[in-house]
């Protein structure tokens, strides 16, 4: 299918806007930066592009649906999501920096969809379960939280990569990354709206599964570990509200999260439950 082969392609251009995003670091040549963000939002364009070319080839097979329905398809979501706030955050913060994560993080999310042997990359009927008006609201802002729990953790990397600055020495590669408090409170933002995001997943799905199983809530292994990862975050907002954490302990805490999303994304794909149709 066209699109998978665009998609396949995008996964490349994504390594080159790292590629040219890392050197800017390196180097310190602005030049460079505005190379990355160029192939980015290229990328990107081409990405969504790729990502509405498919939906339209679910309805020409037949089987018209949003591209949204199995693991490929969610980790092509999942990286366009990424870049998309990735970009909102450069525009917004005019430092690029944060580039190199954020394009790493998509290519590996599109490098495993788009080559992993495991995966199909077909376009397959909707198990009856997925046939909702509720797949667009849910699946979207469960993703986007994860876009920015991901994009928290790899701001919460760079804060504790930073910390290894000495002002004593010049280093361009940890001088061109933002200052720790910018990056404590980028971290704590991101947190805020993948809490949010995914408090609004956790409640779609459960209307979701009401309609499709009669049930708000059966305790799947995904229904759980979805709560188990907003508790996770909510004791992370908790003790940076009422505790007063910032810094390391808060990026620490950030990135214990994100292996909890992780796992609640891919780890429980593989245990038996209503969401086993996710390992497709």
């Amino acid at each position: 299918m066209v699109n998978t082969v665009i998609l396949s392609y995008i996964t490349f251009v994504y390594f080159v806007s790292f590629f040219f995003y890392l050197l800017m670091m390196v180097i310190g040549k602005s030049t460079l930066g505005r190379i990355a963000t160029y192939v980015t939002l290229g990328g990107f364009v081409v990405h969504a592009f790729a990502i509405i070319l498919r939906w339209i080839e679910s309805y020409d097979l037949g089987i018209g649906h949003a591209p949204l329905s199995n693991l490929y398809e969610s980790l092509i979501f999942f990286a366009w999501t990424i870049i998309l706030l990735y970009l909102l955050i450069e525009w917004r913060t005019k430092n690029k920096s944060i580039g190199a994560i954020a394009t790493l993080l998509a290519f590996g999310a599109m490098a495993y969809g788009s080559y992993s042997p495991t995966i199909s990359s077909r376009i397959q009927p909707l198990v009856p379960a997925l046939q909702s008006n509720w797949l667009l609201a849910h699946v979207i802002t469960s993703f986007f939280g994860y876009a920015a729990f991901a994009l928290a953790f790899g701001l919460s990397l760079m804060y504790l990569i930073k910390r290894l600055d000495n002002p004593e020495k010049q280093n361009m590669f940890l001088n061109l990354i933002p200052r720790l408090s910018i990056l404590d409170d980028l971290t704590y933002q991101m947190v805020v709206i993948g809490f949010l995001l995914l408090a609004l997943g956790i409640i779609t799905g459960a209307v979701w599964a009401h309609s499709a199983w009669g049930s708000y809530w059966t305790w799947d292994p995904k229904e759980t570990w979805s709560l188990i990862t907003w508790l996770v975050y909510a004791a992370l907002l908790h003790a940076r509200m009422m505790r007063g954490w910032r810094g390391k302990r808060l990026a620490i805490f950030s990135i214990a999260g994100f292996l909890c999303v992780m796992f609640t994304y891919f780890g429980v794909n593989y245990l038996p439950g209503l969401h086993s149709y996710a390992q497709s």
